[in-house]
């Protein structure tokens, strides 16, 4: 795993040098092990790495033979060696192990079309300099980030957004729109980015830039399409699929170990690696969670499974502690409480290994979120004209909060593309319009419905569970989920694989029917029965905790004051009512009624405000000043 740069000027002058080289110091942190760069006229690649496989012939860029074809690769691909063999026999003659390397050799063979054949995680550049174009590309699920700049005179692109801030004439302010929906979704969706003007490359999307000019296409469609085998033949299927991910996952020259928390899916990938190997895993859990924490249920499972565990507890003062430095590494604000909890257990297992796997995505390909089975208990309202049924939710709305029933009645009242925006939905438009001082209408800015609608129309036919799932893995995944797994990971060097966002995986698994996924009053049923002959009964049927953090008690009591100066004294009057939220946090602490969420979607803004717009707050490496110095060198005429 590492981190990718690059420039490329969009009127054919050379590219600014100095610029590529502060893009790249910015992310010393996903890849402490090397650097490389190449410049090429107009177009500037730059490197940083953490070596994962062919520790001694690795270095990138890499070209091919002639040099016409240089690529900045960030990512693994599993089903390399495959591919290598078959370029061999083609004439294509290698110089390193990499895999790196077989992009390279693929573009030739096939062009663009590369992407197509890549099993993996990825994201890359490919300068051509015969065609003199520029080929940036991103895996189908969104593992790994790509940002883009398209800027009036030259086309930045990164693994982070701090890198596209090192570009000259590169804008700080708040995208209003990105923030009108992240107080929805609690992440911004793609394409958008909270910084107004940079961009986020599509999952499953290509982008080429030629004289100039950009042109994105999507490569890849992730659609469901349900079969009607026996479930046996999906249980079977399954378990055949994940075992073969589990083992072309685990390749790499360099140590390795796993997630573990109290459920099913990271369960499942440990029990899968202890049949190739001896492994070690690590969790986290937090003071003040109660009878919430994961500890207890991983350290039962490690012990049950035979594994080496270790794992740590984190205080509300060392949480506290360390979120202003990980707002910075999140690059946006993502008001996920777990994706800080992520850093933790990151940091613990980055102590003994290099590579880690993990569980993420088993719940959007198999129907593991309990809301999945929302369409079930609301069965009773397809029998009802959807006039009646928008009546029903009309007289809800006018009872007191609190009165049995009324949820019921409201989401009843609306189509499931009205009500489910994704697993997190956190102010409506109407609390929005309460006290976020912004008009989408008069804006002309996307809302929530307009994010989610065209997904929705993709898979109109389908039933209602599918249709949920399908959001998630077009919006909750790649911007919440994947999002701070590389981020949390890589800010301690760590690379992360999820063996569940697999391409085999993910066909074999999108023919299940919605009544296999939900199957027996339980989610993701073919999954829990296809891991039953490698995990013990208590772990199949446990429900997922997933890392849990104690915010609604740490708002109430340890972390109250420290939102409320935050809050006090934030000068954002454009963009919210200070007071209006202030009373929120006093609701909260007072047990008027449970507003942590919506709180701390604010006190992450205001963080990432104060750390990338105001720069109030500056976390620097020391690398980073190094590299700094190196470019003020090189500004000076010097030579580098």
């Amino acid at each position: 795993m590492c981190g990718i740069v690059g420039l490329i000027d969009r009127r054919g002058e050379s590219c600014e040098r100095a610029d590529v080289y502060a893009m790249n110091s910015a992310i010393v942190h996903r890849g402490p092990d090397d650097d490389g760069y190449v410049f090429d006229g107009p177009v500037g690649l730059g490197f940083r790495r953490l070596s994962i496989i062919d520790l001694e012939g690795g270095h990138q860029p890499l070209a091919n033979e002639d040099e016409s074809v240089w690529i900045v690769f960030n990512g693994e691909i599993y089903n390399y060696r495959e591919l290598r063999s078959d370029l061999v026999a083609r004439g294509h003659v290698f110089k390193t192990e990499s895999d790196t390397e077989v992009i390279v050799h693929l573009y030739e063979e096939y062009g663009v079309d590369c992407v197509k054949q890549l099993r993996g995680m990825f994201a890359f550049a490919i300068w051509d300099r015969r065609e003199r174009q520029l080929l940036l590309a991103r895996d189908p699920f969104g593992i790994k980030p790509l940002y883009y700049y398209p800027g009036s005179d030259q086309i930045g692109f990164a693994s982070e957004i701090k890198s596209l801030l090192q570009m000259r004439g590169v804008s700080r302010e708040v995208n209003r729109e990105a923030f009108w929906n992240y107080l929805t979704f609690q992440y911004v969706p793609e394409p958008m980015t909270m910084f107004d003007g940079i961009r986020k490359l599509q999952p499953a999307h290509y982008i080429i830039i030629r004289n100039g000019e950009i042109s994105e296409r999507r490569y890849y469609q992730l659609q469901f399409n349900p079969g009607r085998e026996s479930m046996e033949h999906y249980i079977q299927g399954t378990i055949e699929r994940l075992r073969d991910s589990v083992r072309v996952h685990m390749n790499s020259d360099v140590p390795r170990g796993a997630f573990l928390s109290s459920g099913v899916d990271s369960s499942a990938i440990v029990a899968l690696l202890k049949e190739l190997e001896e492994v070690q895993t690590f969790t986290v859990g937090f003071e003040g969670a109660g009878g919430l924490s994961e500890i207890a249920y991983a350290r039962e499972t490690a012990k049950l499974l035979g594994t080496i565990h270790r794992d740590t507890v984190i205080s509300a003062d060392a949480y506290l502690k360390e979120l202003p430095r990980l707002v910075f590494h999140q690059d946006e604000p993502v008001a996920d409480p777990s994706a800080i909890a992520l850093h933790f257990v990151a940091e613990l297992a980055s102590q003994y290994v290099t590579v880690v796997l993990s569980g993420e995505g088993a719940d959007e390909i198999f129907g593991g979120y309990t809301i999945y089975r929302e369409p079930l208990s609301l069965r009773v309202f397809d029998f009802f004209p959807m006039s009646m049924r928008q009546g029903m939710g009309e007289v809800a709305r006018l009872l007191p909060e609190g009165v049995k029933g009324r949820s019921f009645l409201m989401r009843g009242a609306k189509a499931v593309e009205n009500r489910f925006f994704g697993n997190a939905y956190l102010f409506s438009e109407a609390d929005k319009a309460s006290f976020a001082r912004v008009d989408p209408s008069r804006e002309g800015f996307k809302r929530p419905l307009d994010v989610t609608g065209p997904f929705y129309r993709q898979i109109a036919d389908a039933d209602d569970v599918t249709k949920m799932q399908f959001i998630d893995l077009h919006t909750w995944l790649p911007g919440d989920i994947l999002m701070k797994a590389d981020k949390m990971t890589m800010a301690n060097s760590l690379e992360l694989r999820v063996p569940f966002l697999d391409k085999e995986v993910f066909e074999f698994a999108a023919g299940i029917p919605a009544d296999y996924r939900l199957a027996n009053g339980t989610t993701k049923h073919v999954l829990r029965e296809a891991v039953r002959g490698i995990l013990p009964k208590e772990v199949t049927e446990r429900k997922k905790l997933g890392f849990p953090v104690p915010t609604r008690k740490w708002l109430r009591e340890e972390h109250y004051q420290f939102a409320r100066d935050l809050i006090g004294s934030s000068c954002l009057h454009d963009l919210f009512d200070r007071d209006y939220v202030l009373q929120m946090l006093e609701d909260h602490r007072s047990g008027i009624r449970d507003n942590a969420r919506k709180i701390w979607t604010i006190v992450i803004f205001l963080l990432w405000h104060e750390t990338f717009v105001e720069q109030s707050r500056v976390f620097v490496s020391k690398e980073s000043e190094y590299v700094a110095a190196r470019r003020m060198r090189i500004l000076a005429g010097a030579t580098v």
